[in-house]
């Protein structure tokens, strides 16, 4: 136990604000009827039909701990290369951008200047502080649209939409792929809230595959070196009895590679012991930067939500970043942050698409989804589908948004990240025996 307040609920909010949204956006067409002049844009819809579609993309970067920074200069390129082909129907689109700074103040900063500045949606954003940002959007209404799913909320709010399945399903996938090879499984993660949510997911994949609980070994995620942390995971995976190799499972986001450095460090003092981790934790240039075939990592499962970086279906995506952000480093085609808000944004484009010459506000966004309409990605994930019921066959473990609970398995062989078998794996029934009480 870590003694921190717990934010996860798997009940939805008594009086849904979106209807309240709806009623005063529909109150104020009334009397602007009525009054025939001096009437300005309804709050959260795009304007006259050859105003920009303005979205938010939010995410932390220039900070002590995870950063992503490749997720909002994604979003700036994607409009740049959606409006240099014609735009949204025909509609140029306006993305604004926002810096959380992992912070729960900065969090709602950022969803409060979404709501002041009208958007219809935010699209393909990362935040750690989902208790911040959540009640302004709903208050106006505004659909999260592909976040990252960093957060258990993600899953349970009724106006969030999400494209993957965030930690647990990754968590979930990696369980179940380590199960039957590995001894002691030790788990480094997060000394925060978040990573409170971690070890049921992984042990809910460990249990479908017969496997012991893992160790839960508990690090910051803002330390420059981590020789302590490296040495007691080897020693807990290295205890046991079992004749299988013990493996080791740092998922610190951004910290994952400083926690490698030393990890790498380390282990010759040690029998064998394999790595694994999710895919966000680690990447094709994390594997090249660690000393690819004879890295840490070499061998290594990982989990991810998508194809691997080198998939032909990614093609389309960097076809885009070299026309129009050929040069900018922010933005790794190999990151999942940059791919969740290509999905995302491909995702609104659907939406918006599906609106044809009507309105497009975010009623009429959420409304859309709600509805049922389907997103093809292309084959980067499963066709996305939302409704405005709960998944019921997640929603007992505080999942009832989660509507894709795929996952790619991935491996490490001679410095390149792989896929390990082919196609995308339903976690949906490992996640229904996760104990996330």
């Amino acid at each position: 136990m870590t003694g921190r307040r717990r934010n996860r609920s798997t009940f939805l909010p008594t009086i849904t604000r979106p209807v309240r949204a709806t009623v005063m956006s529909a109150a104020a067409l009334v009397a602007c009827a009525s009054l025939a002049a001096g009437c300005g844009v309804i709050p959260g819809t795009a304007g006259s039909a050859d105003a920009p579609i303005t979205v938010m993309t939010w995410a932390p970067w220039d900070t002590n701990a995870t950063n992503k920074p490749g997720m909002p200069a994604m979003a700036t390129a994607y409009a740049k290369w959606i409006n240099k082909h014609g735009g949204l129907n025909g509609r140029k689109l306006k993305v604004l951008t926002c810096n959380d700074h992992n912070t729960s103040v900065s969090a709602a900063q950022c969803a409060r200047q979404a709501v002041k500045e009208n958007v219809v949606a935010v699209v393909g954003s990362y935040s750690e502080f989902s208790d911040s940002f959540f009640a302004p959007l709903e208050g106006a209404g505004i659909p999260y649209i592909g976040g990252y799913g960093v957060t258990s909320e993600e899953f349970t709010r009724a106006l969030s939409y999400p494209v993957n399945g965030g930690q647990p399903a990754l968590l979930a996938g990696l369980g179940k792929q380590l199960a039957p090879g590995c001894g002691t499984v030790t788990l480094v993660r997060p000394d925060s809230i978040a990573g409170d949510d971690l070890p049921p997911l992984l042990n809910a994949g460990l249990s479908a595959g017969g496997h012991a609980a893992a160790t839960d070994q508990l690090a910051a995620d803002n330390l420059t070196e981590y020789s302590s942390p490296a040495t007691r995971a080897l020693e807990s995976a290295s205890s046991g009895t079992s004749s299988k190799e013990g493996c080791v499972v740092p998922s610190l986001g951004d910290r994952t590679d400083t926690f490698m450095d030393s990890f790498r460090r380390e282990r010759a003092d040690y029998p064998a012991v394999r790595t694994a981790t999710v895919l966000g934790s680690v990447d094709q240039t994390e594997i090249n930067a660690t000393g690819g075939q004879s890295g840490p990592y070499e061998g290594s499962y990982i989990t991810g939500w998508y194809p691997v970086a080198g998939d032909p279906r990614w093609d389309p995506m960097k076809k885009a970043v070299n026309e129009v952000a050929f040069g900018d480093n922010r933005i790794d085609p190999a990151d999942a942050g940059v791919e969740t808000t290509w999905i995302a944004y491909t995702a609104f484009k659907t939406v918006v698409n599906s609106l044809g010459n009507g309105q497009v506000s975010a009623d009429t966004v959420r409304r859309a989804l709600d509805d049922g309409v389907k997103v093809p990605t292309g084959g980067l994930t499963p066709t996305l589908q939302w409704s405005s019921t709960d998944n019921d066959d997640l929603a007992s473990v505080g999942l009832s948004r989660l509507v894709n609970a795929s996952v790619t398995l991935q491996v490490v062989r001679k410095g390149v990240l792989v896929s390990a078998k082919k196609g995308f794996f339903d976690m949906t029934g490992t996640l229904e025996s996760a104990n996330l009480d």
